[in-house]
């Protein structure tokens, strides 16, 4: 199916789906695989083949090429490629094409919640409309296509700067909120800065750790967000994961730092504190990373405009409560 130069970036990618395509099991080998090929044919066009479990769930994709070069015998799970990046079903056109131009794929299948492929979106959707031709094998034409989609994609996000400021101011009164509250929590820890000064010279590096975890914890959470479906199932391993992370990242920096404040002013109760709550407050700037994305995607927010600052506003206020209590119960 070919649409018009007036695409509608905000349809559903799966109207502009492929239905005619076969399903291999991860678990047949190369010759069955080749016998349902022939039996079944392959549809308008075919670039790759998905393999799917015995409840018809995707499991992997399987090259063409390697699908050729295999012996008769093997199994298809061993030639496959596990990693399979997809489409959840409520994706738009305009999310489909950001794929092909991050990806740089000719195919990608679309998948319900129970994984099920239910549809298969080609570089031949868009071409016409981004490049008014009918040629797809030319890698020349392949290189020009992402290129000029790239572009096309550029020009269906321009707007007003009035209507980008709408869009965007919102999301940055969280952090004049948090830098508010911050400031409002430093008045209150006056008399402990003053006790100890070293506690103000780390106050930056503190602030800095925090919005530089938050911020790797939430672009791998966001990336990840592109190519998975949350649930609950996939927020737990994820979860899991960011936790072990947190601990080796707040343990390591904490440890590195704090050993820098004994070496430079021989105190050991800074040197506690400061290491401590880098520690502590690295742990929830991590999971802070993974949990606003995840909750803006589940919300259908866009996690791109709205992670950021949301994300480090909590990280800065947490870091500095942490700081600013630990450092008043051991100075008081």
């Amino acid at each position: 199916m070919k649409i018009s130069a007036g695409v509608d970036f905000n349809a559903p990618a799966l109207n502009y789906a492929r239905a005619d395509f076969p399903l291999l099991k991860a678990d047949a080998s190369v010759e069955k695989a080749l016998e349902k090929i022939r039996q079944e044919g392959v549809g308008e066009r075919v670039i790759y083949f998905y393999a799917v479990d015995e409840g018809k769930r995707l499991v992997g994709v399987v090259p063409t090429r390697r699908l050729l070069t295999a012996t008769l015998n093997t199994l298809l799970r061993e030639i496959m490629v596990p990693r399979v990046i997809a489409l959840p079903a409520e994706a738009t056109v305009l999310e489909a094409c950001e794929f092909f131009v991050l990806y740089k794929l000719l195919a990608f299948p679309i998948v319900n919640a129970e994984r099920h492929v239910i549809g298969v979106v080609d570089t031949d959707v868009f071409m016409q409309s981004v490049l008014e031709t009918e040629e797809t094998e030319s890698e020349a034409v392949r290189d020009d296509f992402f290129e000029a989609l790239g572009f096309h994609l550029d020009e269906v996000r321009d707007a007003s700067p009035w209507r980008v400021f709408r869009y965007r101011f919102p999301w940055l009164l969280a952090t004049v909120a948090s830098g508010t509250l911050c400031a409002i929590l430093a008045g209150l820890f006056e008399v402990t800065l003053a006790r100890s000064l070293v506690i103000a010279f780390f106050l930056t590096m503190v602030l800095g750790l925090n919005e530089s975890v938050s911020t790797q914890s939430m672009s791998v959470t966001i990336q990840a967000l592109r190519s998975a479906r949350f649930t609950w199932r996939w927020f737990a391993v994820a979860f899991r994961r960011e936790v072990v992370t947190a601990a080796l990242l707040g343990f390591a920096c904490g440890a590195l730092v704090a050993a820098i404040v004994w070496f430079w002013r021989s105190d050991a109760r800074a040197a506690l504190v400061i290491g401590g709550s880098i520690a502590l407050s690295l742990v929830t700037a991590c999971l802070f990373g993974l949990g606003v994305p995840s909750l803006l995607h589940w919300l259908k927010l866009d996690p791109k405009i709205a992670a950021g600052p949301v994300t480090l506003a909590l990280a800065d206020f947490f870091a500095l409560v942490f700081y600013f209590t630990s450092a008043w119960l051991v100075f008081r």
